[in-house]
């Protein structure tokens, strides 16, 4: 039975798909997004998050150390990495959870039995499980596994992707999903090299891919001014999307925050917001329309 490290489970969404869901995020992704709002999402490893506002100085975490790698200090409680084994017994005491875990393993079962208690919001709203991340296709053996027994409980599945992703292993998962919600950062590939740290080539030929084979999708555009909401990117992104065949025609215009921030000071990496910014209502008005003159519904979130 395989096992993934999942680092968040969120239920009663409704913005991840149809209905009210319940969302699986798995941990690690391929992309490097400078905007990402869950950066702790990113590594394939568990990590440990700490929020100096939180702390009160406690020092329980320090005596429950196993390794002696925790001191308290004016900064708060400082880590010593070379020591620091990431256990989460220091998580586990702390009283105003001022240090967190992210990432745990957990395997099928433990899974599904998540998703099955809450098959009852899924029939009263025509709801279902999302899998998301991170990057759930990194996940693949776990994630066929799922959205195979999902299947034969008829629970509706949805994966959230960035489809950055071998051919084979979307074509094994759109055989066993009823809607993909893909990501699409940046048509221009250098922009997308600079902002993501992968190319957009391999995304582009996934999504072409899923039209190919009559998968139903909704496209996901984080819109940043300064990145990616200019008027040549909207227009080759409608352009790109307009020559698809795909049932739901549906684009999830995703307006930016800063909001990854805050958890990079926790995890104690650098956030550069340098040139992001918020899109005005005006800019957002323009988007839609650019994508409506091509046949296709914009809205804002979902």
């Amino acid at each position: 039975m395989s096992n993934s490290l999942i680092f968040d489970i969120k239920r009663y969404a409704i913005n991840d798909g149809p209905g009210i869901r319940l969302t699986i995020f798995f941990k690690g992704c391929p992309l490097s997004c400078v905007w990402c709002h869950n950066p702790e999402s990113i590594s394939p490893q568990t990590q440990k998050m700490y929020s100096k506002q939180k702390c009160i100085g406690a020092q329980k975490c320090i005596e429950v150390c196993p390794n002696d790698a925790l001191q308290l200090t004016p900064d708060g409680v400082i880590t010593d990495w070379d020591k620091c084994a990431v256990c989460g017994k220091c998580a586990e005491v702390c009283p105003t959870k001022a240090i967190e875990i992210s990432g745990e393993q957990m395997d099928i079962n433990q899974l599904l039995k998540t998703i099955e208690s809450e098959s009852l919001f899924f029939d009263q709203s025509g709801g279902g499980v999302t899998f998301s991340g991170g990057e759930p296709l990194m996940h693949y053996k776990t994630l066929l596994e799922l959205l195979e027994k999902c299947g034969q409980r008829h629970i509706h599945r949805v994966v959230d992707t960035s489809l950055f992703s071998r051919s084979e292993i979307v074509k094994q998962v759109a055989e066993k999903t009823e809607l993909f919600l893909v990501d699409l950062k940046h048509m221009d590939d250098e922009k997308h090299k600079k902002y993501t740290g992968v190319s957009n080539q391999l995304i582009l030929k996934n999504i072409q891919l899923l039209s190919d084979l009559g998968s139903d999708f909704w496209i996901r555009i984080p819109l940043i001014e300064g990145i990616n909401a200019d008027e040549e990117n909207i227009k080759a992104s409608a352009e790109f999307l307009s020559k698809l065949k795909w049932p739901s025609k549906l684009v999830n215009l995703l307006p930016y925050h800063d909001i990854g921030k805050n958890k990079h000071l926790k995890l104690g990496s650098t956030y550069d917001g340098e040139g992001m910014h918020e899109p005005s209502a005006e800019l957002i008005e323009r988007c839609i329309q650019i994508f409506k003159n091509n046949g296709i519904e914009a809205i804002v979130g979902g």
